[in-house]
């Protein structure tokens, strides 16, 4: 069927399209769009379109993370050569200490240059000075890892008195001035490490002519008699204490008055005898008191012609262990400086 230009309509349709548009305009004009359409394509375009850019940003991140992986590729494979032999060599040479497991050569950009050997030196200085630093915490002659520290590590019991052995006195020869030095020793005797947290203490019992009102105990501190003991700097608050390791507490007697004479007191040269004498005062044989109403006790006399006079210094050790005892002859009158706790040598 040939249609002329009449039969076109204005918008350039054949009356066959036409009457098909028309058919299918009654075809469709009944459908409506269900209930809440509008809402969802409301909600659906914006999702679609944030998808999109969520996607363009995507491929914009893994082409720049190509980019820049790229070239770290290319410089890994390159610094395998020499450069990084010399570097693996000088990490190998610290495997054994660690000092420097798990760093990566600094001198990787380098022409071999051998800049990255120095750090290393100076990472193998560092921590000898360290390990140095270490054992100055311990006496000197102590084998290291067998002697006690200043430094309480943490979960280590304190110690019992079972883990301690009975105290070991010991006291030398009176010096120029008439001090007499001496030490106190606790050691560990257990299988196993403990912490000792105080000195304990030190008494001064007065013997035989010592006189109770001039004799005391006191703590050491610096600038007092006892200028032959440890600087207080030096104690510890507590230490601890591995297998065979000890401790010390150290005194010193210092005298303040010698022990008198079987004719007077020291501190009395010229003694004046009683001019007037009692029928009831009692009898004494070769210069020493027997009693009577002088209220005076007995005093034995020595070969050197002084009367017989000692001090027992005793050691109690705050863990409840055995104590111990050391007597200082020819001491009548005078003060027992004692130290806190000092790392046994």
């Amino acid at each position: 069927m040939n249609h002329g230009p009449d039969d076109q309509s204005p918008q350039g349709l054949d009356s066959d399209e036409l009457d098909l548009r028309r058919m299918l305009h009654q075809v469709v004009q009944e459908v409506e769009p269900r209930d809440g359409t509008l809402d969802y394509l409301r909600r659906a375009v914006p999702q679609r379109r944030a998808r999109k850019r969520q996607a363009v940003v995507g491929m914009a991140a893994a082409a720049l993370f190509i980019g820049t992986a790229i070239p770290a590729l290319v410089h890994v494979s390159n610094a395998t050569g020499s450069d990084a032999n010399h570097s693996a060599i000088g990490h190998a040479s610290e495997a054994q200490g660690g000092a420097s497991e798990g760093k990566g050569p600094d001198g990787g950009e380098s022409s071999g240059t051998g800049s990255s050997g120095k750090p290393e030196g100076k990472d193998k200085d560092d921590k000898k000075e360290k390990d140095q630093g270490k054992g100055s915490g311990s006496a000197p002659g102590t084998p290291q890892g067998a002697g006690p520290s200043s430094t309480t590590a943490a979960g280590i019991p304190a110690c019992t008195p079972a883990q301690l052995g009975p105290a070991a006195g010991s006291s030398a020869a009176p010096d120029s001035t008439g001090a007499v030095y001496g030490s106190f020793r606790v050691t560990n005797v257990s299988a196993a490490s403990c912490t000792v947290s105080g000195p304990g203490s030190v008494t001064a019992l007065p013997q035989g002519a010592a006189d109770p009102a001039k004799i005391g105990a006191a703590r050491h501190v610096a600038g007092d008699a006892a200028a032959g003991l440890p600087n207080p700097s030096l104690e510890a608050a507590e230490l601890v204490l591995q297998p065979g390791a000890a401790y010390d507490v150290k005194f010193a007697w210092v005298p303040t008055e010698t022990c008198p004479t079987p004719g007077g007191d020291p501190g009395d040269p010229d003694p004046t005898p009683d001019p007037t004498p009692s029928g009831d005062t009692a009898t004494t044989t070769g210069g020493t008191s027997t009693g009577g109403d002088t209220g005076v006790a007995p005093q034995l006399v020595t070969e050197d012609g002084t009367t017989d006079g000692s001090v027992v210094v005793t050691y109690s050790p705050a863990t409840g262990s055995a104590g111990s005892t050391v007597t200082v002859s020819n001491a009548c009158a005078g003060t027992v400086y004692w130290t806190g706790l000092l790392a046994g040598a």
